[in-house]
């Protein structure tokens, strides 16, 4: 249950036109759906803005469709993150429009019209092509929140007049989420050159004593820039969401403003 539908519902109640034992029924049924391998999270569109994602990972064919189907019949909408083509071809046969990025290994309903505000408020950098994949996970999870940002890719340390070239669209960007492997430089130099947030993500691309992704971690950890935040390896979704939710609150912001008397 969206806001819209929450407040509809609490106005019929307001106005007599439903009893309080219905209103409540109605509530409990929206909270949970119980299957006989997950309890699927229904609430969580109405605390967060937006459905439960389903992680692939490590669940059968069959018990993704049956979370998908249950998320979709209550929000019109979902997210599978880590899904293959299997995911992708047993999907669609239940819910016809689909949207599959295999690079970014998500599966996802259409993205909503882009929201005016919100257009390229972010920007998503790589410091290589190998670490693409990681950032088309973010650049997913921003589009379906009506966001679509901005895509700086293969702009790593090797090579940094290459981010010179792409200056502009960064200082333009409100939120900055920077993916980088290897040695994990690249959110250290960005963040020291600008003054917005910058969202790090280490990739597990790289040589030996990179350590999957590891190396990468403790450089944005321990960076020096003060304006990084750090996500799990390879987390393009943690970052995704993060941002998305960072430029929601600065158009919730402009929109007050601009409802607000001017003297």
């Amino acid at each position: 249950m969206n806001p819209q539908q929450l407040k509809k519902l609490l106005e019929q109640f307001r106005q007599g036109r439903l009893e309080l034992d219905v209103v409540v029924q109605k509530l409990r049924q929206q909270a949970v759906g119980v299957l006989p391998f997950a309890t699927v999270d229904f609430h969580r569109e109405a605390r967060q803005g937006f459905p439960e994602v389903i992680f692939c990972r490590g669940k059968s064919v069959e018990e993704v469709v049956e979370i998908a189907r249950n998320l979709y019949h209550r929000h019109g909408r979902f997210l599978a993150t880590h899904a293959d083509e299997a995911v992708y071809r047993a999907l669609s046969e239940h819910i016809s429009v689909l949207e599959y990025n295999p690079r970014a290994r998500c599966v996802y309903t259409p993205p909503p019209k882009p929201h005016p505000l919100g257009r390229e408020r972010a920007a998503v950098l790589t410091a290589g092509t190998a670490d693409v994949p990681v950032a088309e996970e973010a650049v997913v999870v921003l589009s379906l929140f009506g966001y679509p940002p901005l895509k700086i890719y293969d702009v790593g340390v090797a090579g940094l007049h290459r981010l010179d070239y792409h200056w502009k669209k960064v200082q333009a960007a409100s939120v900055l989420i920077v993916v980088a492997g290897m040695e994990g430089a690249l959110p250290s130099i960005v963040g020291g050159l600008v003054d917005k947030p910058i969202i790090a993500v280490p990739t597990s691309i790289g040589y030996g004593t990179q350590f999957q992704g590891i190396s990468a971690l403790l450089a944005m950890l321990n960076s020096c820039a003060n304006n990084i935040s750090v996500v799990n390896i390879d987390n393009g979704f943690g970052a995704g969401y993060s941002a998305a939710l960072m430029i929601r609150q600065m158009i919730r912001l402009v929109q007050q403003n601009q409802e607000q008397p001017h003297g």
